[in-house]
């Protein structure tokens, strides 16, 4: 794999910590700027939103420029956001902070896959991918304990401030080893939205959401799962999002090395086994031992999907994958939301902090009916153009022509 890859790598682990570290750190935050634990949510809220949002608008923005290019000044936007939050004198500017640095989110990862793919051979593609966002899930294993643990013990604002540390790092990386690629001659935004009318490029997206969400789904609220069910300590969380993520970590790298021999046999498989596991968790929930080697199979089946998908995305938009790619990113980011938003009701309901499982597992079987529609319409279509090449031949081979080349041959 080429070192530019590893530049991709770093500036993906800076953001997965930038991401997810203000999950344990909004205490701090709120007492610092004297404002309630929900009013201080809205600091992930608007990040979430901000990726979504930002993903799709980046990208147009940089159709203009070559990628390296792009990528740069995504890192620089994605440092200024930082060093914004470290910096806020009040709440309202540290909201700013974080809604700017989530606006490089989706377009880096967006265009990052596209260049990892180029870097590489076509059949080693997904692995490439696989590779830049191995940065992202060790951030869950390493970036985001380490910056809970500097944030809770020194200051919450110089964890943002090392993590515009990793910033700055992965622009030099980016800078200094990734090639500089030309600009795509010949493709303009309606080039990029014309991809969006393909319906493998939404059934992709549709997967993304669905499946994904099926993680977040259980994630989101296993705070209270753990404490309140199965009776860790508080302070075991923590360790317990980094089996999560440990999970994450493995799972990208199987994912990402199926996904170049067989992309939606594996998509089938991971997606059919995420659906087993969620709906599992309402019963493994109630045993510390089984409800640890759970988190840590969800992390994994969660994140085996993420290759594949990106990679089908890139696939089925392959004129013009760049804008596509982006907005695939966002649509994670959804996937997070919707599945929060429904596991929220449930608990609401009544229903218990093992219900988000049920929801997720829900989540998970429907990107798996997706998964196989998509196969299915695809067998469609390659059936059609083979049935049309054989009366091609077959007009061919008839056709006085042909036959009179062919004696003349002899």
């Amino acid at each position: 794999m080429p070192l530019a890859l590893l530049a991709l790598a770093i500036g993906a682990f800076g953001i997965g910590t930038t991401e997810f570290v203000i999950m344990g750190l909004l205490p701090e935050v709120a007492t610092d700027f004297g404002v309630s634990i929900p009013m201080a949510g809205f600091l992930v809220t608007g990040y979430a939103l901000g990726v979504v949002l930002g993903a799709p608008l980046m990208t147009v923005l940089g159709t203009r420029i070559s990628r390296k290019r792009m990528l740069i000044l995504l890192m620089g936007l994605f440092i200024a956001g930082n060093l914004l939050s470290a910096v806020a004198p009040v709440f309202g500017v540290m909201l700013a902070g974080r809604v700017v640095a989530s606006l490089a989110h989706g377009a880096f990862f967006g265009i990052g896959s596209v260049v990892a793919a180029d870097l590489v051979a076509p059949e080693k593609k997904a692995g490439a991918i696989a590779m830049m966002f191995t940065g992202l899930t060790v951030a869950n294993v390493v970036g985001v304990p380490l910056g809970t643990l500097v944030g809770q013990s020194i200051g919450w604002r110089v964890t943002f401030a090392i993590v515009a540390g990793l910033g700055v790092i992965g622009l030099a990386g980016i800078a200094k080893l990734v090639p500089d690629m030309p600009k795509v001659e010949g493709v303009r935004l309606r080039h990029e939205l014309a991809a969006f009318r393909n319906a493998q490029v939404l059934l992709a997206m549709a997967m993304t959401v669905l499946g994904f969400g099926g993680v977040f789904a259980a994630i989101t609220y296993i705070t209270p799962m753990m404490t309140e069910v199965t009776g860790f300590a508080d302070g075991s969380v923590t360790w317990l999002l980094v089996l999560f993520g440990l999970g994450m970590v493995g799972g990208n790298l199987v994912g990402g090395k199926f996904a170049d021999r067989a992309l939606m046999p594996i998509l089938y498989v991971s997606l059919g086994a995420l659906a087993v596991v969620l709906a599992l968790f309402t019963l493994t929930a109630h045993n510390k031992f089984t409800a640890a080697v759970t988190i840590v199979l969800i992390g994994a089946l969660g994140f085996a999907t993420v290759p594949p998908l990106q990679k089908r995305v890139l696939d089925q938009a392959a004129g013009a994958p760049t804008l596509a790619s982006a907005v695939n990113i966002g649509a994670f980011n959804l996937g997070n939301a919707l599945s929060a938003w429904l596991g929220g009701i449930v608990i609401a309901a009544g229903l218990g902090y093992t219900a988000p499982n049920w929801v997720g597992a829900a989540l998970a079987t429907s990107a798996l009916a997706l998964a196989v529609l998509s196969r299915r319409l695809e067998r469609r279509v390659e059936r059609r153009v083979e049935r049309r090449t054989d009366t091609s031949r077959v007009i061919a081979t008839s056709s006085p022509g042909t036959a009179q080349a062919t004696a003349a041959h002899h």
